[in-house]
């Protein structure tokens, strides 16, 4: 057993090692050729057959191995994306090594250190190699549900701000100095692409995709429209703030009536663990079948399934979108 976590101690190193370095002399290699098209040191052949351009387009940004085949395989997009939504410096690359190292992981202590559980690794692994994107995930809603908290104060003081005779752009800016992260964060970073020359609308269309509520889109329209039409701006926010309280409201009130079902779902779901975990200790030559024997662990696996199954459809059943 010791040799064997030996082994594997040493080939997930070695293989951790072997890709940084590749990795390293890829960018570096990149960085060269960037390089040399700045200060002008292009082959002569190359320099002979075409001009190279001083700025390479978006599309063609020097990227590592990794990055070219996640935009190969149309991920490196909905990664960003994600990664955006949930407020992290990562890049799409370490998400997908991150869940490359953690089914790795999963796999092998599960093989070489559960022996009588093997068969699990096949099914634990895969999991494991989520979780990087649970994570994302679950801090992507966190992120929004946070973000939807603070709206509603948001849009009124845009709208005390514009009647004290404040431009829109001057409220945007007034607005990330008040308000913390994550809304802060946001209108800054709009903010400031409409400072750099962005358009109003497109950047408040991409603080809408950031952020995909129906809350910011009512947002982006209103603004567009009295932008287009002309309009009382300050009067429109100020009834959407409104709007977004009795929403909240609403969905508070729902939520207490729901209750009952999502008390009933954890309950339902925790009773099978709960009496196995007691069975075991009361009668362990019983639930040693589930264990050593081959139909046995396929028995419980099923069984865990179709309770995780059971706990997604009550789950399902007692949420209400308002």
């Amino acid at each position: 057993m010791i040799l064997l976590l030996i082994i594997f101690t040493v080939t997930m190193a070695l293989s951790g090692i072997t890709y940084l370095v590749a990795t390293r002399k890829l960018e570096q290699r990149d960085t060269a050729k960037v390089h040399d098209r700045l200060v002008g040191k292009a082959p002569a052949a190359a320099a002979a057959s075409h001009a190279t351009p001083l700025f390479l387009p978006d599309g063609e940004r020097q990227k590592n191995l990794l990055a070219r085949l996640l935009a190969a395989l149309n991920a490196e997009r909905g990664l960003q994306e994600l990664i955006e939504q949930a407020g992290l410096l990562w890049t799409p690359g370490q998400v997908v090594l991150a869940s490359l190292g953690a089914g790795l992981l999963a796999f092998n202590v599960i093989w070489y250190m559960f022996l009588p559980f093997r068969e699990t690794a096949f099914v634990l692994a895969p999991a494991a190699a989520l979780l990087p994107v649970v994570y994302l995930r679950w801090k992507r809603k966190r992120r929004i549900h946070a973000f939807e908290a603070q709206f509603p104060d948001s849009l009124q003081f845009i709208a005390r701000a514009m009647r004290a005779g404040h431009a829109f752009s001057v409220s945007l800016e007034m607005l990330h100095k008040e308000f913390p992260d994550p809304l802060g964060g946001e209108f800054r970073r709009a903010f400031e692409e409409q400072n750099l020359g962005l358009p109003i609308d497109v950047a408040l269309e991409k603080l809408a995709k950031r952020l995909p509520l129906m809350d910011t889109q009512f947002f982006v329209a209103a603004v567009v429209l009295q932008k287009r039409t002309g309009g009382n701006l300050a009067e429109i926010l100020d009834n959407l703030s409104k709007l977004i309280r009795e929403r909240f409201k609403l969905r508070g009130e729902i939520r207490t009536i729901s209750a009952q079902g999502r008390m009933s779902s954890m309950v339902l779901t925790a009773i099978p663990v709960v009496v196995a975990c007691m069975l075991y200790f009361v009668n362990r030559p019983h639930m040693m079948f589930f264990v050593e024997n081959e139909w046995g662990r396929l028995m419980a696996m099923i069984a865990l399934a179709f309770v995780a199954a059971g706990f997604l459809i009550m789950n399902k059943i007692v949420k209400i979108e308002v």
